[in-house]
Parts: C-alpha cells; structure tokens; sequence
C-alpha cells in the first residue's frame, strides 16, 4: 500500500504526472518551492480500490475530486493506494491514526471496511462512492456519518445504448464488466435498455452480446485489472461480430482497446469502436483515441470535491448524493472522432430521449431509480 499527504496547491499538476507522483512514498507532508501553506487544520483523507489511482477512470476521478476539495478549503489532503483487498481495513486504520477528518473510500468493495470505520469512528465524516452502504439491505445506510455518492448511470448508458446501435453495422454490439454488482450491472442494463429502445423506434433488430436482462447476468470476468481476462472477453465479443464494445471495470477497458486494434488490423474494414466508463477517455487516456466511440459519464470529480469542501466548512451533509441526467451527475461524452460517422440525426433524437428520461416519459430501469 502506498499513503502520502499532499498539499492541495499541487492539484494543479498534469494527470501524467500523478502515477509518478503515487508511486512515491513520504512520511510527513513537504513543502515543495513555489506551493503555498495549507490555510485550514481539516485533512481530508481517500483510499482507493485495487485499480489504484493511475486508472485514468474511476480512481483517478475520485482522486482529482479530493485535490480540487482540499484547494477550495485550503487544506493539505492524504491519499492510501490499496494493491489488494486486505489492504482496505489497514489503509483505512492507517487515514484514522493520522487523524483524518473526512475519509472517503472508491468503491462499493470497501462498503463493509467503511461501515467498519464509521461505526467505530463516529466523530469522523465519511463518504463512499458508488455504493449506498446498506450492508443489511435495509433501505438506509448502516452508520449516520457516511455519506453515499452514487450515480444512476443506466439513464447515460441507455444514451449510448441507443447510439451503438444507431451506429452498429453488424446489427451486433457487446458488453462485459469486471464483477456482478450493482454498480456495474447498471451500465450494462442501462446500455441494452437502450439498444432495445432504438430497436422498438427504429425498426432495427440489434443484438446485444455480454448481458441478459431477464437472467440479471452477464459476461463479468472476475477482476478490475486488465489484463488477460479482459482481452478474452473483448475478443470472444469480437469473435461473435460484435463491432461496439462497452467494458465496465476500470482499466479493463485497456485490455479491449488491444483487442479491438488487433482485430482492426486483421481486418480494416471491420470499424469495431470502443465505448468508456466513467471518465471521457478520449480525454483522460489518448491510448486508443481513435477507437473511443463515446463514454458513459459518473461526475465523480465534481462530487467528491463538493463534499470534501462542505465538510470542510462544517457543512458535512449525510444525505446521499445522487447523480441522474438532470442534474448532470451522468452523461455521455462527444462522439469526438466519430462526429461525422454518427447519423445526421443522432444527436437531437438523443437530445430528445434525454428530456424524456428527465421528464418521466422514458423509464430507465435501475435499481437507483427511486
């Protein structure tokens, strides 16, 4: 495990620099020449999943959040990379003993750990991204001082559901995510709902690959990391003519990017497009730019800052946070490359289902949609 404290006058560094900079370790925090001191005693702390920090998806998201928090409050920050899942009761012990006044943890793999904390930490703020710490499934958070951030993002990926196969000329598209939970099943779900949608406006027969509405399961390959069970995936979905690929995971979107570039070679004529997950790819990670069809937004970011910087200024909020289209927690990123490959009409038809997902007459299903 990895655990540094930082100023929040270095969160103005380039993401390129941010996997050099976890990879260091310090014991006290440093004032590095030309920063400014720290203006506030609060200390918001974060611990990561296994994807760790250099992501360019949903850690680093969670990441940036903390740093642009900490600015706005003028307050140092400290971070804690997880390398497995036994790091999650250590790392969170080790944010405690440095007397961390808000810890917020990535990801619903550390809700038992958080609820642990909590309880056992009832003087300290808590927050958790992507899970609503209801461990006993009983409609309400399981310690009043964690505050949820979640995110409806079947109503985004019904958006590039809908575009996929728009765009598709396999009349084939496919998904596959790391672990059935939730969290990620609801990208997935989302994202047939709207194949079926445009099916049932259009006339078209779209097929989609990796996921089964009715059986509520799919292609999940076991892990978060890429590697080779996610390149297996990406090609079996390939192999079975599938010319969008959607992974949910992480980094496991790496993986499909090499997939589809080695079958792109193989074949130029084959036009197989990558969607992203959390983050705008295009942006964060210009690997694979040229295959980034679109990507299903989470505004992590933006939502992590907001809370570091309430419970900041003594205005920490237990109420959980929910991000839908309306309030543009989710979205779908620009087709960038792809502008002039989409359909004249995509985008006011997409614009359209948009206000008709706010507005009711389009239900999106998910198991956050109340």
């Amino acid at each position: 495990m990895r655990n540094r404290t930082r100023k929040a006058a270095f969160a103005g560094l380039a993401i390129a620099s941010v996997g050099v900079l976890l990879a260091g370790c310090s014991a006290a925090p440093e004032e590095e020449e030309g920063g400014e001191a720290a203006t506030s005693d609060f200390l918001p702390c974060m611990v990561s999943d296994t994807g760790g920090f250099d992501d360019r998806s949903f850690n680093q998201l969670g990441f940036e959040g903390l740093q642009d928090g900490a600015e706005a409050v003028g307050s140092e920050y400290t971070e804690v990379e997880s390398t497995s899942d036994a790091d999650y009761g250590p790392n969170i012990d080790n944010l405690i003993a440095q007397d961390c006044n808000l810890v917020v943890t990535v990801g619903f793999n550390l809700a038992a750990a958080t609820v642990e904390g909590a309880t056992a930490n009832p003087d300290v703020n808590w927050s958790i991204i992507d899970d609503t710490a209801d461990l006993d499934f009983d409609g309400a958070t399981d310690a009043e001082n964690i505050k949820p951030i979640v995110f409806d993002t079947a109503q985004a990926a019904f958006l590039a559901g809908y575009a996929s196969a728009s765009y598709s000329t396999s009349g084939i598209v496919g998904t596959y995510g790391g672990q059935n939970f939730p969290t990620v099943s609801v990208f997935m779900d989302g994202f047939a709902q709207g194949v079926d949608y445009h099916n049932e406006q259009n006339g078209t027969d779209v097929s989609v690959l990796g996921w089964d509405r009715e059986a509520a399961d799919g292609t999940f390959i076991g892990t978060f990391e890429a590697g080779t069970e996610s390149l297996s995936a990406a090609t079996n979905l390939i192999d079975q003519g599938a010319d969008v690929i959607f992974p949910v995971g992480g980094p496991i979107y790496q993986s499909a990017g090499q997939a589809i570039t080695d079958a792109n070679a193989a074949n130029p004529d084959a036009g197989i497009v990558l969607i992203g997950a959390d983050a705008d790819l295009f942006e964060s990670d210009p690997t694979f730019e040229d295959l980034y069809f679109t990507s299903v937004l989470k505004g992590m970011k933006v939502a992590v800052a907001e809370v570091v910087e309430g419970a900041g200024n003594d205005e920490f909020d237990n109420t959980p946070y929910l991000g839908t289209l309306e309030n543009e927690g989710v979205g779908i990123a620009p087709f960038h490359n792809y502008e002039d490959q989409v359909a004249d009409t995509l985008q006011g038809e997409l614009d359209e289902i948009t206000a008709s997902i706010i507005s009711g007459d389009i239900v999106v299903e998910s198991y956050l949609a109340e």
